[in-house]
């Protein structure tokens, strides 16, 4: 029986399309940059874990330019529009396949260590449900066997919220919950200055993520 699938979820680099809470400190251009860099150094991080199947999930309308600029990875259509429906989508594509543990990575923490996302499968042995809180109230990864569509909350995610709705929906389910070691997404100017320190720190990381922030602190003199 196939066991490990791990899913990263994503959207077309396009002005405007992505990372839109950075535009005011990133132009249009820097914005589509760095974003892909925080995929390009996701997909890598999402190769360097035991898994038995990997796909980026993206909207339907953003699969051809998705597929021309991810190489060599499966690009799966969600159904439906939002975080929301991608995450659902995502179970629901490598559930029907068979996947006993799914998980879905979000694209903004590529500096996660592996060791992370392979504690999350391990928590799932004994879980219904496990998940990696964010600082800010959200959650980085969510993963489980078989997920209820309904247990995620389109109006939440992307909030302060995000992971509470989530919890209290999973417990209404009678669910077992499980939880990775919190981390932070970058989503602000502030997580995006946390980054770039902790990078310069430990560049091997996000390489490409890494190097691009050294370009822009440098542009920028900071």
């Amino acid at each position: 029986m196939p066991d490990r699938a791990l899913a990263i979820m994503a959207k077309a680099p396009r002005p405007g399309h992505v990372k839109t809470r950075l535009a005011s400190a990133l132009g249009a251009d820097d914005v589509v940059a760095l974003y892909k860099c925080l995929i390009e150094d996701t997909l890598r991080l999402a190769r360097s874990v035991r898994t038995d199947a990997l796909a980026v999930v993206c909207p339907a309308a953003d699969t051809d330019d998705v597929a021309r600029w991810l190489l060599a990875v499966e690009i799966a259509a969600q159904r439906g529009e939002g975080l929301a429906a991608g995450l659902a989508s995502a179970f629901r594509i490598f559930g029907g396949r068979g996947y006993r543990h799914v998980i879905a990575l979000a694209g903004d923490s590529p500096h996660l260590d592996a060791a992370t996302i392979e504690d999350a499968f391990r928590r799932l042995d004994g879980a219904d449900v496990v998940v990696g809180p964010t600082i800010d109230g959200g959650y980085y990864l969510v993963g489980a066997g078989a997920v209820d569509s309904e247990l995620f909350d389109g109006g939440r995610l992307g909030t302060e919220r995000a992971l509470d709705s989530l919890l209290t929906r999973a417990r209404e389910r009678g669910l077992r919950v499980a939880f990775t070691e919190e981390a932070y997404d970058v989503d602000e100017q502030d997580d995006l200055e946390r980054l770039a320190d902790d990078l310069r720190l430990a560049p091997v990381r996000a390489p490409r993520t890494a190097a691009w922030l050294v370009e822009w602190r440098a542009r920028a003199g900071r």
